[in-house]
Formats: C-alpha cells, structure tokens, sequence
C-alpha cells in the first residue's frame, strides 16, 4: 500500500498549534441540553477531586441559585470575593478578572471555575461577556472550567428560540465551544429533569410552576437534548478527523456512517449521484460526490463537461463535492475517503465486453484498501459499435481519446519517430546503439509531453520498429542477428511505455498545480486590492478586473439602498435584467444560467451575503456558463464573499465616520445649550418676579400697562419653561439624572399628572380608563409624571378646543402600556418617528403653536431611561385620520415580595 508523504504544511501548523496550546490554558466546558441538568454541580465535584490531587483551584463565580447541595460543593472550595459594580442606582456583584489573574500569577497550574460562560457582565466591566474573561484567563496560562446550555450556542440560538418560543439573547460564539480543549456532557432524561423541578431542586416552587408552564415542557426539553447531543458528536466528529491527520491514520475508522459518490465520465454518472443521494438520505447520513480529472478524461471533453455537470445536481442535493486531479482514479479515491474517513463507496457497475489489460475500479479499488465498502450500481450498457469497441470508461478510467482532433497528436508521434530515425542514421560509426535508443526514448518523452499519452504509446512502438529498421544488424530489415537483441527491444519498449505515462501524467497534474496556483494568487491580489479600497466603486472595479482575468466575464455590481431596491454602479458591463437582480437579492439565491432559478436568463446572478446582511448583488456575463465546474464556481462564490465583505466594511467605516460627526455635534451643542441655560436661568428668574409683581402688586396701573405686564409675564413663564427643557435634556442624555425608582401604583401617577395639567386641559373632557388589577410598577414617579404632563400639553396644543383626551392603560405578560389619545388632526404620514428627536416640530402645521420640540425629545429620554419604549402613530376609522395615539410601554419587573423568573430561564447548573 502506498502511503503518502506528511504534508510538510500540516506538519507546521500542527507545530504551531501545539506551541500556542502550551502557552494558553485549558478550557473544559460541562455541557448540557438545559438548566438542571447538573451542569454546575459536575464541575464543583470534579473541581473537588483536583484540589484532593493538588491543583491550586478557585472559585471565580458560582451560581448556585439557593440549592443547598450546590451550596455545601462551593464551601468546600476557596473562593474570590466579587467585585462590586456600580450600575445606575444599584450596585451588582461581579467576576473580579484581576484577582483571578493575580491568582494564577501567584500559582503555577492554576484553574479557576466560571459558572454561566455566556453571562452578559454589567456596563463598565472589562469585556462585555464572561466568555471574553475567560479567554483572558486561557491567555495567561489559567485553566479555566465552565458551564454552559445548548441554546447559548450563537449557531443554534435561532433554532431553540423557534422550538421553545424563548429568546435568549446571551450567547457563545461557535468557536470558543469548538477551541474547547474539554467538553463534558452533562445529562439526564426528560423525565427525570422534570420530578427534579417539582420537587423544588432546579428553582424556588414560585419559580418552577412558572418554568414548568413555558420552557420545561417535554417536547421542548427533548428536542434540546437531541440538538445537544448531535452538537457534541459534530465537535467529537471533528477531533478525530483533525486526530487522523495529525497521527497519519490510514484505515478507514467506521464509527459514522458517510457515503462517496464516484462520477465517472458521460450521462452515467447521474445513476450513480442518484443513487446514492437516496442511500443517504433513507440511511441519514452525510455523502460527497468526486469526479477524478485523469490525462485521459482531460481529452474528453465533452464526457467531462457532464461530469462536471452531475457534480453540480449532486451539490443541489446536499453533496460535498470535489474534483481532483490524479494519474489514477482509484489512488485518488481511495485518499479522498481516507481523508475524510468515508466509509462507503458508491460506483458504477456495467456489464458488457471487457478488454483483457483492463482492471474494473472496483478491483483496483480493493486493491488499495480493503477496508473500504465498495457498493456497485448497474448502469445500462453502452450503446452503439464504436462504444463497444472501447475500453470501459466508467469512473474516468478510459484510455481512448475524443478531442476535436485526435489524429494530430499521433501524427506528430509518426513524425518525430520518423525524425530521429532521418537524423540518426548519419550517426551510426559515431554513436553506440545504446545512446541512439536514448534518442527514441526522447522522443517518446517530448510526443509524451506535449500529446499525452495515446501518442506516447504509439512512439514508443514505433520507435523500436525504427530501431531494429534502420540500426540493429542486418540493417534494412527487421531481421535480427543476435538474440540479446530481443531483450533490448523488450526493454526499450518497456521503458517508452512507462517514460510516456509517467510524462503524460506529470503534466496533467503540473497543469492542474499550475491552474491552482494561479487561482490562489488571483485571489490573494483581489483580497489584498479589497483591503485598500474605500469607495463602493473600488470595489467593482477590482472585482470587474479579477473577473475579467479568471473567466473573461463582464461584469455588473448592484448595491441595495436603504429600501432594498439595488442600484447599479457604474462602470458595469454586463446586461442584467432588474427583475431577476431583485428576485435573487430578496430570497438570497443565485439565478441565470447554471442555477435551478431562471436558467434562461442572459446573466448568472450571485447574492452578496455579508456576515450581517447582503449587500447587493454581481451579475456575470460569462462566455458559457454551462461549462463551470465545481472548483470554478467555489472560485466565483469566494470572489463574491470576498467583494460582500469588503463593501460591508466600507459601509461600516462611513458609519462610524457619521457616528463620529454626530456624536461631536451633539456634544458641542449640548454644552452650547447647557451653558447659555444657565446663563440665562438668573435673569429668567429675575424678569419672571418683577413681572409677577407687576401684576399683582398693589401699584395703580393703567389698563394697557397691565396687559403689558402680563404678556411680560407669560414671555418669561415661557421662556423659563424652555430654559428648564433644555437644562433637562442635556441632563438626560449626559446621564447625570439618577433615576429614584419605587414601587407604585400607576393611578397615583396619572392623577398628579392630570392635576397638573388643569389649567391647560380646561374646558375638555379627559376620559380616564385604567383597569383595576395594573401591576405596581419600578419607576420614578416624578419623571413618569412629566411624561404624561408633555403628552397632556402636546394634546391641548394641538387639537381643537374642547376635543376630549383619553387616558388609558393594558397590562400585558412583561410590560404595562400607557396611551394618550386626541382627536386631532394627526401626526405626519411618515414622520411619526421624527417627531421625537430634539427641535422637531412636525412641518409647517406645528409652527404657529409655541415651542421648540423638546417635549417629546424628552419624553423619550426618561422611557428608555426606565427600559422602556415610546412611540406616536394616526388613529383611522372609515379611512381617515381620527387622532393621534402615544403609546408608552414600561417594563413590569418583579417586585420584591414575589421575586419569580419570569418568562425565561435563567442558566444554572
């Protein structure tokens, strides 16, 4: 058996794995399908059993949730004291990173335990996330254990949100879980996770009826325990492959089922894709499809190009697919399945004529490992005389040739066997016999070389006729006078022969290696242009080169604006029909000719896909699209990735450089607006006394003067108000408000409001409609209050005279919403959302009422400071604008006396 050479890449990468894996710490993650498994209680047990062998361990942060068999594991085990986190009004206990460093520099093997890997750490800590602490830890050499639920996974967090209608929003990059040096699962039935529940060990009994009612549901913790266990075979699944190829393992190991498809040349091959196709699925397995490229299928072309087409319908249907270049198929596939440790082999079977040198692949195919299942598909025998009379070409092992023109090559055999002989012959009294065979031996490999191997062979029979012809005594004859003679013509035949093939497969594969490698550096010369580009129009025009290059295609890009409508950028080539752009824009789907989708159209569509969004799209007018193979249509989806990545960064630099602008601008202006409100706070309040005393002082005053004095006085009051606006929003959105929450009653709230609004809702009906069971709320009674009172004022200022308002309020499953309704004439179409930033009035309608459009600005300040949400939109009733609707949505909370989980789960052990 051969055994190929290390891959002298592999060997350095694993060499530089290894380094870096001594120089980091070890993490070991417990794993399981949700909380109560025992996630928590597994790592202190084993924590236990290393601190009895030695290890210096420490108890970073454990969540034992008021479990008292947790509890009595963590008082066994030293422990660092939490940092203390200010956070708004409260202050929360946090992992203290810098003491656990401190820890590890003091002990050599340190570990330290971290409870709940993808906690969210309070505003202000040093990383965002606990997994980030903890890749601080594994960087200075700590060994680090964790514990963590399937549903943190980011790659499966979509997936369990639409099995158990939950959102968990903290979550674990895939690859800390896949860099994970340990992973254990932790794991118990359905069944008996659920008796865990109602027996008060997984939460508090007001906290597990709860539970039990939403997320612990057998189907759901089923299903969660399935994604578990197959997330934690992929990782073991991986480890052994990555195993195999360190350790240079060669028999196939059958621990997982897979299947390898083998496309041989012409119409058959799709037997074969079928057929295996439906194995995989009946069996559940994963399968690939591979097409060997031989010197003699090369010649082939157009048994080839469906070849390549059938590797395109196996990808459709859920096939790996690869095409590799080898002087033989069987040595090849044989390397691919042990590769990637396939255990089946699917092939072609055809009855018929056999030609008495030709071996079947499956007999090769067990002669290189015969620890591979080969399964063999009856295929139809070929049709027709001049298909019987060649060798069987199934699997691309044919040694005919079909090109255009295949006579030109033996031609060019006849004559340059023919040339050596002309150019010989004066050479005989000069030359030995032996360097004249030299000379046909050449020739083989110069016809070997540049025809391939039909001609070489030929050659090389040609040449030992010529030989014994012209040189070997009697001369002129085929004749021979020595014996010895026959042994020389054998060997000289014998070594044409396999000079030839070797020359006619070393270029196929120089070919192959040189196409590859040209590839490769087209792609490094695109990425590295990409990485300088700025501009959207750069970015085409280095993707429009590469294009050109690679597949001398025209080429069009379209970006989508903020609507979703693309736009073409100029400079494009191509021709593509808007309407096929669109369709594969929205459904993030290639369409045009080589696709399932619209294969008549002119222009091959590829969807942009970026890592948050797709950018747009790139229509390509290639020359035949037809003909891609898979290895080409990798290379164009790679250019597309590439050129998706590169305009989502530009996109996020002019972000961020319009984040920048406005975030100065705004601070310059509100220390403008803070420091002139204080400027003219004193005089304000100065002008608004006299003014007041003027009015109601005792000094005899005209009729026209005291009108003057009380226009004065209602300027001041309302420039006084504005002042105070603009003092608070500043106040605000610097943060330097402290919110002084409690627990009360909305009714309270909204009748002060109202109290305060007496003057200016006078003459109206205000409609009060609150619910008697509203929930208390966590608020600042004060701030709410001048919410309501700017909802008030806007609705007096902006609706007729004597139109009723209507106060009204809905408890909901995790918010309480607040309205305020008119009758007025509506908010702008389109502009509702407007209506909330600073100094917006709503149009020309709005400009003739006093203000500065702060109230609602401010208005929206306090909600989100309370966590919670404020919007305005138009009330309809027969097709027409009614009023206008505020809807304020605070959060319920928990309050203290019944401290519940609410709809989530928290994670634990």
């Amino acid at each position: 058996m051969d055994l190929p050479r290390p891959d002298p890449d592999a060997l350095l990468n694993r060499l530089q794995q290894e380094e870096t894996r001594a120089r980091k710490g070890r993490l070991k993650i417990f794993f399981g399908a949700n909380a109560g498994v025992g996630k928590t209680y597994a790592m202190l047990s084993a924590a236990q059993a290393a601190c009895q062998q030695g290890t210096p361990v420490v108890i970073g942060v454990v969540e034992t949730h008021g479990r008292s068999d947790t509890e009595a594991m963590v008082r066994d085990l030293p422990r660092l004291a939490l940092r203390q986190v200010a956070y708004r009004e409260r202050v929360l206990p946090e992992f203290d990173l810098d003491a656990a460093l401190a820890f590890g520099a003091a002990q050599p093997d340190a570990l330290v335990l971290l409870d709940e890997l993808a906690h969210s750490n309070v505003a202000g800590s040093r990383h965002p996330k606990r997994w980030q602490d903890a890749e601080e830890l594994l960087d200075a050499g700590i060994d680090v254990w964790s514990t963590m639920n399937v549903q943190h996974l980011e790659s499966l967090n979509d997936i369990v949100s639409g099995i158990t209608g939950i959102r968990v929003w903290e979550t674990v990059p895939d690859r800390v879980f896949d860099q994970a040096d340990e992973v254990v699962v932790v794991d118990i039935p359905p069944d008996e996770l659920l008796a865990r529940l109602r027996t008060g060990k997984v939460y508090l009994p007001h906290q597990a009826e709860r539970a039990a009612a939403h997320f612990f549901r057998k189907g759901n913790l089923l299903a969660l325990r399935e994604l578990a266990l197959r997330r934690t075979a992929d990782r073991v699944d991986d480890q052994m492959r990555a195993y195999r190829r360190a350790s240079d393992v060669q028999p196939v190991w059958a621990n997982r089922e897979a299947l390898l498809a083998c496309v041989g040349l012409g119409e058959q091959g799709e037997k074969v894709v079928r057929a295996c196709a439906r194995m995989a699925a009946q069996m559940g397995v994963s399968w690939h499809a591979v097409h060997v490229e031989t010197p003699a299928t090369l010649k082939q072309s157009r048994e080839h190009d469906q070849a390549l087409r059938v590797l395109r319908m196996a990808q459709s249907l859920g096939a790996t697919t690869a095409t590799l270049s080898a002087p033989d198929a069987a040595h090849a596939l044989v390397r691919y399945a042990r590769e990637h440790n396939l255990v089946r082999m699917v092939i072609g079977r055809r009855e018929g004529r056999r030609w008495p040198w030709h071996h079947p692949l499956s007999d090769r195919l067990a002669q290189h490992a015969n620890d591979l299942d080969v399964l063999q598909v009856a295929l139809p025998a070929l049709r027709g005389l001049s298909q019987r009379t060649a060798p069987p070409d199934a699997q691309g092992t044919a040694d005919g040739t079909q090109a255009a023109h295949p006579w030109r090559g033996y031609l060019a055999a006849v004559a340059t066997c023919i040339a050596v002989a002309v150019l010989a012959t004066p050479l005989v009294g000069v030359l030995e016999l032996s360097n004249i065979v030299m000379l046909f031996l050449l020739a083989v490999v110069g016809v070997g070389l540049q025809f391939g191997r039909g001609p070489a062979v030929l050659a090389a029979f040609l040449g030992v006729g010529l030989f014994d012809f012209f040189f070997v005594p009697p001369r002129f004859s085929f004749a021979v006078s020595d014996v010895q003679y026959l042994l020389t013509f054998a060997v000289m035949l014998m070594v044409a022969l396999v000079v030839g093939q070797l020359t006619a497969g070393l270029k196929v594969q120089a070919e192959a290696a040189t196409q590859r490698e040209h590839r490769v550096r087209s792609l490094y010369d695109m990425s590295r242009d990409l990485s300088a580009a700025l501009l959207a129009e750069q970015v085409a025009e280095i993707g429009a080169r590469f294009l050109q290059s690679e597949f001398h295609a025209r080429s069009t890009l379209l970006l989508a604006d903020e609507r979703d409508h693309l736009l073409a950028l100029p400079g494009g080539t191509a021709t593509v029909d808007p309407g096929v752009a669109q369709w594969a824009f929205d459904r993030v789907e290639p369409a045009g000719p080589g696709t399932d989708t619209l294969p008549s159209s002119s222009c091959l569509v590829l969807p942009l896909k970026a890592p948050m969004r797709v950018r747009g799209v790139l229509a390509l007018d290639l020359p035949d699209p037809r003909q891609l193979g898979p290895e080409q249509r990798r290379l164009l989806d790679t250019c597309a990735s590439l050129l998706a990545i590169s305009l989502e960064r530009i996109h996020y630099i002019d972000v961020a450089r319009t984040s920048t602008v406005q975030i100065e601008s705004e601070r310059l202006r509100n220390s403008l607006l803070s420091a002139i409100s204080h400027d003219l706070r004193t005089p304000l309040a100065s002008l608004v006394g006299l003014s007041d005393t003027l009015v109601r002082g005792d000094a005899p005053l005209t009729e026209v003067q005291r009108e003057v004095a009380q226009a004065i006085q209602t300027s001041a009051l309302r420039m006084s108000a504005l002042v105070n606006n603009l003092l608070d929003m500043a106040r605000l959105q610097s943060g330097a408000v402290q919110l002084n929450r409690a627990w009360q009653p909305l009714e309270d709230v909204v009748g002060s409001a109202l109290g305060s609004c007496i003057p200016v809702l006078s003459g109206r009906d205000i409609q009060v409609r609150l619910p008697s069971d509203l929930p208390l709320l966590h608020l600042d009674a004060v701030l709410i209050e001048r919410v309501l009172v700017n909802l008030l004022e806007n609705a007096a200022k902006y609706t007729p005279p004597g139109s009723p308002v209507t106060v009204g309020a809905e408890a909901r499953s995790s918010d309480v919403v607040l309205t305020v309704d008119d009758q007025g004439p509506g908010l702008p179409e389109g502009g509702e959302e407007r209506l909330f930033e600073k100094f917006e009035r709503g149009g020309q309608r709005e400009s003739a009422t006093p203000g500065v459009g702060l109230g609602l600005a401010i208005c929206r300040a306090i909600v989100q400071a309370h966590g919670g949400r404020i919007s305005g939109y138009n009330r309809h009733a027969d097709g027409r604008i009614v009023g206008a609707r505020f809807e304020v949505l605070l959060p319920r909370g928990t309050p203290p006396e019944d401290d519940g989980s609410g709809q989530g789960v928290p994670d634990n052990g």
